[in-house]
């Protein structure tokens, strides 16, 4: 598989993954305290966990290279994730023409969102990583 079509996997897979987490996130006003919207929460939080995950592995791409997981500190980790969701805020602040009060409303949870699942995507690409090499799980690549 060329390099570069791993890269689109990887990117789409993060994507996926953090789509499901903050999909999960949204749905939990709705079961716990029984909000109802006119408009899924989870659905829409899920969908902009799938483009924040996407923008946050072209980030990483960019800024770390081909640095390994474990060279990596989970703090760099969580500021790359939330400057990728400042970057999400800034395009979905200009997309939908919002004001400042707004923006500033909608940046900070952006960050936060996007460090959380970064630091989530981190730790879980490390307990992943951990296993294999204790002989836990199985290597399904070949070559």
């Amino acid at each position: 598989m060329p390099a570069w079509l791993g890269r689109i996997r990887g990117a789409v897979g993060l994507g996926v993954a953090w789509a499901v987490m903050l999909g999960i996130a949204g749905g939990v006003p709705r079961w716990l305290l029984g909000v109802n919207t006119d408009v899924p929460i989870p659905l829409v939080l899920g969908a902009f966990g799938f483009v924040a995950g996407v923008t946050f592995s072209m980030i990483l791409v960019l800024a770390e290279g081909r640095r390994s997981f474990d060279r990596m500190s989970l703090a760099r980790f969580a500021g790359w994730g939330a400057v990728g969701g400042l970057l999400l805020a800034a395009a979905w602040a200009r997309v939908l023409s919002l004001r400042w009060g707004d923006v500033l409303l909608i940046a900070p949870t952006f960050a936060l969102a996007s460090a959380a699942c970064a630091s989530a995507s981190l730790a879980l690409a490390r307990r992943a990583d951990a296993r294999l090499a204790s002989g836990g799980g199985t290597d399904v690549t070949t070559e």
